[in-house]
């Protein structure tokens, strides 16, 4: 009786899983889509095929939802962008910038979403909003931390700089690519950031050895 009362829970924790990446999946899709304000439970459970008694059941509203979005997706970008290359200061730069246009292309979403969030003026913050400008600091964070293992006679505010640059650019890239599509050629895009950083880098270098 243990073993099937252990088999069944497993089955069940199993099933709400498949529920919860369901809902997620279909809440993703709608709000690249539509956005924040045009995302519904509604919309969410017929897309999922799931009643909105279980969306609710996994999520205490949309907000909560659309926060779960942005977590789920950030996991996928950064999985991209922290990937382990052996670097060197004369690699570093290209290196990067390839693991950032690699991270456009493992979650589109993540940026699309992230970004509508951002430009929206709500009264009232969402959850979503405050979770993507969470993993933002978190991502920056993590470059500021790369650029200072790579480049260690740079000044903290240097690194801070080149850090923000960095991460402008590929918001930008992004939003252009979203604009004009295959019109923008990534690659030679990134291949450019590349070349900038490393010469930002020599630059700041040269001033702090003057």
């Amino acid at each position: 009786m243990a073993d099937v009362a252990k088999s069944a829970g497993r089955k069940k924790r199993a099933n709400g899983e498949d529920s919860r990446e369901r809902i997620l999946d279909a809440a993703t899709e709608i709000a690249a889509m539509r956005g924040y304000e045009g995302t519904s439970i509604g919309a969410v459970s017929k897309a999922s095929g799931l009643p909105a008694s279980s969306i609710y059941w996994h999520f205490v509203d949309k907000d909560d939802l659309l926060a779960a979005v942005i977590e789920r997706s950030y996991g996928k970008w950064i999985a991209a962008v922290t990937a382990p290359v052996e670097v060197t200061r004369e690699t570093f730069a290209r290196v990067m910038a390839g693991q950032i246009l690699k991270s456009l292309h493992a979650a589109p979403d993540f940026l699309r979403l992230g970004l509508m969030l951002v430009l929206e003026r709500r009264p009232e913050e969402p959850k979503a909003r405050a979770m993507y400008i969470r993993v933002r600091d978190n991502a920056r964070a993590f470059g500021r931390e790369r650029l200072r293992g790579i480049y260690p006679d740079l000044n903290e505010a240097q690194i801070h700089q080149l850090a923000a640059f960095i991460q402008a650019a590929a918001d930008g890239y992004f939003i252009a690519s979203e604009a004009v599509g295959d019109e923008i050629d990534l690659a030679v895009q990134f291949d450019m950031l590349a070349n900038t950083i490393d010469m930002m880098a020599a630059q700041f270098a040269e001033a702090n050895r003057s």
